[in-house]
């Protein structure tokens, strides 16, 4: 189908979305866009919210999945993109002729990396020939990926083995809210009318990354490390699947716990004195935020998690702080409430993440159309 249609004059923005942070860019897409070569979005049926607020911007979305549907319906519009924007790994573009004028661009959905992915991750030497072709002919259609420094572009190009040319260090636009004083404001304004309890508190927020397989056990006495603090405020943030993992844990903590199924991740980061995380790239986030104060990595499963699904290599030597491995240590770190030096961790991985990365990768991309 591809084929077919691959001799349309490519003119216009595409952007295909399975993740709803970053609307502030593709919005700003839109306004790049000539009136008679409007900016189309596909997004995955999970972002159905975010895709109606750009909708209510006057943004044409549209809903796929891969079915036939999709290679009927959007396939041929597809074909039109002059630059193809991708949020995320797509197994169809595998097989998608890709005209010589045609650019797509990854803009991945985190800043940074503490996991493996791609080639770096060990279950992909165990997957198929057939899989593992596949996968490459993915990463080898990308001929751009946006990136916040030199450091992501470099576990780019070794995940995906592809040329350290291709990267392009524009800062993540997804970024520039945390510089915006004007998002800080709004941000912290919805934390507080939905979630007043919050407010005059020391906030703990615990972000635990998705484990592949849906299962996230916490280990015992988390609930109590978590509320070491008598007089804070804790909230657990997880991945939609753990939803009920989630509960169990929030039933534990009592009355200390506050939940707020309806604010993101990003607004509760602007409100948190203190990130819970593990290997997560909320971490990258997080170090960005004015009111950023500790940082503590609480990796329960060091040992297992090293082995699949794997670190990145050189993790103890960025890491801005021990890794926690038992809950007396995160109660100690918890209780002691020490500032967390992000300064170096930023200069690794926040370079160009400065604020001002949407309007550069807008000005690149639209001088293309």
């Amino acid at each position: 189908m591809s084929r077919m249609f691959g001799g349309r004059r490519q003119r216009q923005f595409i952007y295909l979305m399975s993740f709803g942070d970053n609307l502030a860019f593709i919005q700003a897409l839109a306004q790049a866009s000539p009136g008679d070569r409007p900016l189309v979005v596909f997004y995955r049926p999970q972002q159905e919210r975010a895709a109606q607020r750009l909708a209510r911007s006057g943004i044409d979305v549209r809903p796929f999945r891969d079915n036939l549907q999709f290679v009927f319906k959007g396939i041929p519009q597809i074909m039109r993109a002059r630059v193809l924007f991708c949020d995320n790994y797509y197994a169809f573009l595998g097989g998608l002729y890709h005209p010589q004028h045609m650019r797509i661009v990854q803009v991945w959905h985190a800043a940074g990396a503490i996991k493996r992915f791609g080639w770096d991750d060990p279950t992909t030497a165990k997957r198929s020939a057939s899989d593992q072709r596949r996968f490459q002919a993915v990463y080898e259609h990308f001929d751009e990926f946006v990136v916040g420094s030199v450091a992501m572009g470099r576990v780019f190009a070794r995940s995906y083995r592809v040329p350290m040319a291709r990267m392009q260090v524009l800062g993540y636009p997804r970024s520039d809210r945390y510089a915006d004083p004007k998002w800080q404001r709004v941000s912290r304004a919805a934390v507080a009318e939905a979630a007043p309890e919050l407010v005059g508190h020391r906030v703990i927020l615990y972000a635990p990354t998705y484990r592949e397989g849906v299962t996230f056990t916490p280990p015992a006495g988390l609930a109590a490390a978590l509320t070491a603090d008598p007089d804070a405020k804790v909230v657990v943030k997880v991945h939609p699947a753990l939803a009920a993992s989630a509960r169990k844990l929030q039933a534990r903590l009592g009355r200390q716990v506050v939940v707020v199924e309806n604010l993101s991740t990003t607004d509760l980061l602007n409100v948190a004195e203190t990130v819970v995380t593990d290997y997560s790239s909320v971490a990258f986030d997080y170090s960005l935020v004015p009111n950023a104060h500790s940082l503590l990595f609480f990796l329960f499963d060091w040992e297992e998690y090293q082995r699949d699904p794997g670190v990145q290599p050189d993790l103890t030597d960025w890491l801005p702080g021990p890794i926690i491995q038992s809950t007396d240590q995160l109660a100690a770190a918890i209780k002691a409430d020490a500032p967390t030096d992000l300064t170096q961790f930023n200069q690794r991985w926040n370079t160009a993440n400065d604020g001002a990365a949407t309007q550069r990768v807008v000005d690149r991309y639209a001088a293309l159309l």
